[in-house]
């Protein structure tokens, strides 16, 4: 895969609206770029890394802000441990620090959570018995539930026994950042481009290179037995803001992922809300509100600040002939076969 270099971006402010959120708290720039249908002009290759999380911590409780001296403090932390160190023993190890390009600030407003809804800037709680998916340890230790296969979540996998057992973005079926919904994956390639017609957009996400073509035109969602990966998107305009509803989600991916390794539900019943606002030049607002009333015990709402670059969007080539999913059953295959000859189960 084809990775980039850390770039240091400096994430312009985002005023938030303690008691709601809407496109017209945002102070709009009144000379934002228009296209020739008069609509907001949306296009271009924007960033959306940030080292701001997407839950607030526990430690800061009611605290919705950082001060200015706390945000410094943190990213300057989080810059400091971010060092290469040796891989444990019998590890070959895998990328170093080059490779990575996770974000080096927090959001503008510096907010302690992407998460804007619920205000405690935390997850609702899961229905019970909600299915979840989480990676298994390579020592084994953890026995994914039966549930958990076919695998709902983005990168690792719940076992060795054939490709199927492995994550979506390590079969090279989906990214782990792009969704929908898009969320900054604290490694690589959270940059997204966006081309705008009167009648469609397309959302081009750098990882894996899937394209969503979002019609605008009013017409009727796919009937619900057809089922896709990413979904199936119908957009429309509120104001200056381009509103993306989807939904016929697989049920073979969750309803939300948590974390690149791990996920919950499924996404059967999920309708997902993503609004798209350009505050500024340098700014476009991405917002999403998650309803899965199978999964949650309420809706909620992530904010986004994406910030424009000049920079291109790079071929992603996933396992460039999938290499790394092959060695990675022989791998296990070797591991029975050892453990086979030394008379272990």
């Amino acid at each position: 895969m084809r990775c980039r270099g850390s770039v240091s971006i400096a994430f312009v402010a985002v005023a938030l609206a303690i008691t709601g959120w809407a496109p017209a708290a945002l102070g709009q720039d009144a000379d934002l770029p228009r296209t020739p249908d008069g609509r907001p002009d949306l296009q271009g290759v924007w960033n959306f890394s940030t080292i701001t999380p997407l839950e607030r911590p526990e430690e800061l409780a009611d605290q919705a802000f950082l001060t200015t001296e706390e945000a410094a403090a943190f990213e300057q932390e989080t810059a400091a441990g971010r060092v290469d160190a040796p891989p444990p023993p019998g590890c070959p190890g895998g990328y170093n620090q080059f490779w990575f390009d996770p974000g080096t600030e927090v959001v503008g407003d510096r907010r302690t959570s992407l998460i804007v809804d619920p205000p405690d800037g935390r997850l609702p709680a899961l229905r019970p018995g909600v299915a979840q998916g989480e990676m298994v340890p390579d020592d084994g230790s953890v026995v994914a539930p039966p549930e958990a296969r076919p695998v709902r979540f983005r990168a690792g996998g719940v076992g060795y026994d054939g490709p199927e057992d492995r994550g979506l973005a390590e079969r090279c079926i989906l990214g782990f950042n792009t969704g929908p919904p898009m969320l900054p994956s604290g490694f690589y390639n959270d940059y997204m481009q966006l081309f705008q017609g009167p009648d469609h957009v397309a959302i081009l996400n750098e990882m894996v290179h899937d394209v969503r073509i979002v019609p605008l035109d009013g017409r009727a969602q796919l009937a619900d037995g057809v089922r896709q990966w990413m979904g199936s998107s119908r957009g429309h305009w509120e104001g200056d803001t381009l509103v993306v509803t989807s939904t016929n989600f697989s049920d073979r991916t969750a309803g939300f992922n948590t974390s690149v390794i791990s996920g919950v539900g499924t996404g059967e019943g999920l309708q997902l809300v993503e609004r798209f606002t350009r505050v500024d030049a340098d700014t476009l607002l991405y917002e999403f509100t998650v309803d899965d009333p199978a999964t949650y015990t309420r809706p909620f709402t992530v904010a986004v600040p994406m910030i424009r670059t000049d920079a291109p969007i790079f071929e992603y080539a996933c396992h460039e002939g999938n290499y790394g999913l092959l060695n990675i059953l022989r791998g296990a295959r070797a591991e029975e076969r050892e453990a086979a000859e030394a008379g272990q189960p």
